[in-house]
């Protein structure tokens, strides 16, 4: 591990908490370079940057910052996102504006911002970080599903306009992680403590799925080790996409 990704340089971003602190540390026990964009960097170990992907502008310099500092870019993961509740007719437009922005064009300015550079890298790979919203539906997720199915297919085009190039593109499917921000969502439940474990028994393997769990699943699809690995979509679920176990007696 402590060589696989020895003098490459990775961006993640999103990378100052949860799934994102997750890859960059394990990108960094790989022997990576890392920088962390993220509106709050502060706090991060390693380059932090702020940065806000909704902003065309900020992406731009936020990676310049990064080439400027490392002199090249070699792997991106583009996990910055929010989320949304609510079925479809819960959010208004400009919410829906909002999330899609962030959630779905936030990759796109990155990766043009990146492509120039990844062009140049012997090892180019872009990850994006997608969901089990996106392959099953989920109650009350309309907005951040949309988002999420959106990153799916972005992630299959990226894939195919860029591997003559040399650049592999692949995405994640987590389940639900335990991270800081569901942490949030279930302290705001009516009884936080059922509604953890109703999302432990939606999962097959009983619990929630880890941030570290994510991040290997990530440093597979970004590892040069992965060469033949492009359009991929892998799931981290604890089996809930493809598994359909009888119900404990």
């Amino acid at each position: 591990m402590n060589s696989e990704f020895e003098g490459l340089v990775a961006l993640v971003t999103g990378g100052a908490s949860g799934i994102g602190a997750a890859v960059a540390d394990r990108l960094a026990a790989g022997g990576a370079q890392v920088a962390v964009l993220d509106l709050d960097p502060d706090g991060t170990p390693h380059f932090g940057i702020e940065c806000n992907v909704a902003d065309d502008a900020s992406v731009r310099t936020a990676v310049e910052r990064v080439t400027a500092r490392f002199g090249r870019l070699d792997i991106v993961v583009n996990n910055a996102g929010i989320g949304a509740m609510g079925d479809v007719a819960a959010n208004d437009d400009g919410e829906w504006a909002r999330v899609l922005d962030v959630n779905v064009v936030g990759v796109a300015r990155v990766t043009r911002a990146a492509l120039p550079h990844l062009r140049q890298s012997p090892a180019a790979a872009i990850v994006n970080t997608c969901s089990i919203a996106a392959t099953a539906g989920l109650p009350q997720r309309a907005l951040y599903s949309a988002s999420k199915g959106a990153v799916l297919s972005l992630t299959l085009a990226m894939a195919a306009d860029h591997i003559r190039e040399g650049i592999r593109v692949n995405c994640v499917n987590p389940g639900t992680v335990d991270t800081p921000w569901v942490s949030r969502l279930l302290s705001q439940a009516a009884d936080p403590e059922a509604e953890r474990a109703a999302l432990n028994a939606r999962q097959p393997h009983g619990r929630l799925v880890a941030a570290e769990e994510v991040a290997e699943a990530v440093a597979y699809l970004a590892s040069p080790r992965s060469g033949s690995t492009s359009g991929t979509a892998l799931a981290v679920d604890g089996g809930m996409q493809g598994l359909r176990l009888r119900p404990v007696s």
